[in-house]
C-alpha cells in the first residue's frame, strides 16, 4: 500500500491540537469484576475518526513509528481511520504486523507508539493503541469473520515451526506468504501459547488468537498439536522427515521457582498453572493439568507475589474468582516495578491492594499440608544492582504473618532447556536460551532459527512477532540459497 506522504497532507496541526484526548471508554469495575470479559467499550466510528484526527503528523521519520518494534505506519493509518477508510487501515497494520488484533489488545502502548507521540507532553497522545484495535476488528465483522492471509507460488520448501505462540504464528504467517508449505508443532492441546494459556480473557479474549490462527489455517498452515520437540521428536528428527528449515518460537515459559520453605505446600501455584486453571477451558489443558479441576478461589484469601504484568493478571483473576482477599506483595517500591502502570491501576480499581518492600520468607501449613499463611518481611531499597533498579534488603525484625489459602509465585520465567540439550550444535546460554543473530533469527546449526523469548528471555509479544517476521525473511533467504547450491551440483563439470 503506497504510504500517505505527510508533506501532502492538507492539515491544518492547529485545529487539530484543539480536538480533546479521548479518555478510553471502560466498563465500571463493578461491573467487569462480575465475568471476564474484555473491560474496553469498543470505539464508535465517529469517535474513531475524530481520535485520529488529533494526530499532527509529524514530519518522517514519526516518533510513534520509531517506538513501534514492527514500525507501524501509524500517521499513514490515522489518516486513514480519519477519512473514514478502515478497511484501507487495516490492510497499512496488516503490511508490518503478523496480528495487529492481538498487538493492539496486549503491547504496552504508553511506552511504544503511544510514548512516542509528541502530544503526550501536552494532552495525551493519540489513541493508537485503540484506534489499531478499532480497525482490525471491523474488517473482520465485514469480512465475516475470516481474513486472508495472501499465500506465494509453492516453492516446494518444507518448513518446521516449533511453537504456536506469536513469534511461531507469525514466521509461519510470513513463510506462507512466501509460498513455503508450512508445518506448526506445539506441545500443547492448542494454538496460541502464551497468548492463550498465560493472558486472560479479560485482556486477550481468546477468540481473538483463535480466529487469526484459523486465518492461517485457511492459507494452509498445518498444526500438530501434543508434540513436544525435544521429547516426542527432535529437530533432527523433523530434518529426517524433510523439512528444509526449522523456526524455534517456543517462548520462555518455565516459571520461576521461589527457594522458600513450605513452597511444595497444597495452595501455592506458579502463575502458570494458575492462569490456565482459572481462565482456560478445560478440554484444551496440556497434559499435567488434566484431571485437576477448575482453581476454588471463591472466599479465600490470596496472596500474588511478583511485580510483573503476570502478576497483575493474576490478581485480577483472583478478583473475579470472588476471592476474600487480594494481595500484591513486592519486594521493591512501586517504582521499580517492571509491569506496566494500567495494569496496576485496573487491579486496584478492580480491589486488589499493594504492599511494596515486602518479601515472603516462609509460606506455612496445617497439619494436612495446606497453606495457611506466610510469613513476611519488611525490605529497604539499597544501592543498585546489575539490573538497574536498586537492590532490597531485609530489614531485621521486621518479620510479620499474613493470613492466606493461596499463594501466586509470579516472579518470572525461564527458558526450557529441553530443545538445546536434544539438538546437536546448537548453542544456547543462560539455563537454555538459544544463541541466534538478532536480525536474522540464524543459530549456530545450519537451518535453524531462532526468535521471541526463546532467544532473548521474556519479553513483548510484539518484539516475538518481530523477531518471527525477520526469521521467516532470513529463512526465505536461506532457502533460496540451497536452491541455486542444489541447481550449481547438478551442472556437469566442465
Amino acid at each position: 500500500m503506497q504510504k500517505v506522504p505527510s508533506e501532502t497532507l492538507p492539515i491544518n496541526r492547529k485545529e487539530r491540537l484543539i480536538i480533546p484526548y479521548l479518555e478510553l471508554p471502560l466498563r465500571d469495575p463493578e461491573e467487569r469484576i462480575c465475568d471476564f470479559d474484555d473491560i474496553h467499550i469498543p470505539l464508535t466510528p465517529e469517535e474513531a475518526q475524530r481520535e485520529a484526527s488529533r494526530c499532527i503528523h509529524c514530519p518522517d521519520p514519526a516518533p510513534c513509528m520509531q517506538a513501534c518494534p514492527v514500525n507501524n505506519d501509524i500517521p499513514s493509518a490515522m489518516w486513514l481511520i480519519e477519512q473514514g477508510r478502515f478497511l484501507e487501515a487495516a490492510a497499512l497494520y496488516r503490511e508490518t504486523s503478523s496480528m495487529p488484533e492481538i498487538c493492539s489488545r496486549v503491547c504496552p502502548h504508553e511506552v511504544l507508539c503511544q510514548g512516542g507521540c509528541v502530544r503526550s507532553a501536552y494532552d495525551g497522545p493519540v489513541q493508537t493503541g485503540m484506534l489499531e484495535r478499532f480497525v482490525t476488528d471491523y474488517e473482520r465483522r465485514v469480512k465475516g469473520g475470516l481474513v486472508e492471509v495472501p499465500v506465494g507460488e509453492p516453492t516446494g520448501h518444507k518448513v518446521a515451526v516449533v511453537g504456536a505462540g506469536p513469534a511461531g504464528l507469525s514466521c509461519a504467517e510470513q513463510l506462507r506468504q512466501r509460498g513455503h508449505d508450512v508445518t506448526i508443532f506445539d506441545a500443547k492441546p492448542a494454538p496460541g501459547g502464551l497468548l492463550v494459556y498465560g493472558i486472560p480473557n479479560f485482556k486477550l479474549p481468546k477468540d481473538v488468537v483463535f480466529a487469526r490462527v484459523d486465518d492461517l489455517k485457511h492459507a494452509g498452515v498445518k498444526f500438530v498439536f501434543n508434540t513436544k520437540i525435544g521429547v516426542d521428536k527432535t529437530i533432527d528428527d523433523l530434518f529426517n522427515e524433510g523439512f528444509d528449515a526449522v523456526f524455534i518460537g517456543v517462548g520462555a515459559n518455565v516459571d520461576a521457582p521461589m527457594k522458600v520453605e513450605g513452597n511444595d505446600l497444597n495452595g501455592v501455584y506458579p502463575a502458570t498453572e494458575f492462569l490456565v486453571r482459572a481462565n482456560v477451558p478445560p478440554e484444551i489443558w496440556p497434559q499435567e493439568y488434566q484431571g485437576k479441576g477448575k482453581l476454588e478461589v471463591e472466599g479465600k484469601k490470596v496472596i500474588v507475589v511478583g511485580g510483573g504484568d503476570t502478576a497483575a493478571d493474576c490478581l485480577r483473576t483472583s478478583v473475579r474468582l470472588k476471592a476474600a482477599e487480594v494481595t500484591c506483595v513486592y519486594r521493591r517500591s512501586e517504582a521499580e516495578m517492571p509491569g506496566g502502570e494500567k495494569d496496576r491501576t485496573w487491579a486496584k480499581e478492580e480491589g486488589a491492594r499493594y504492599m511494596f518492600l515486602t518479601q515472603p520468607v516462609k509460606f506455612i501449613g496445617d497439619e494436612e499440608g495446606n497453606l495457611k499463611a506466610v510469613e513476611c518481611v519488611k525490605m529497604k531499597l539499597g544501592e543498585p544492582d546489575e539490573s538497574g533498579r536498586r537492590r532490597p534488603i531485609p530489614i531485621e525484625g521486621s518479620n510479620f504473618i499474613m493470613e492466606a489459602d493461596i499463594v501466586v509465585l509470579a516472579i518470572g520465567y525461564w527458558p526450557d532447556e529441553t530443545i538445546g540439550k536434544t539438538t546437536p550444535g546448537l548453542k544456547t546460554y543462560n539455563w537454555g536460551l538459544i544463541v541466534t543473530d538478532p536480525e536474522t533469527g540464524e543459530t549456530t546449526r545450519p537451518g535453524v532459527y531462532a526468535g521471541g523469548d526463546a532467544a532473548t528471555g521474556p519479553d513483548l509479544v510484539v518484539t516475538a512477532v518481530a523477531a518471527g517476521r525477520r526469521a521467516a525473511a532470513a529463512i526465505h533467504d536461506y532457502l533460496l540459497r540451497l536452491d541455486k547450491e542444489e541447481g550449481k551440483s547438478e551442472q556437469p563439470a566442465p
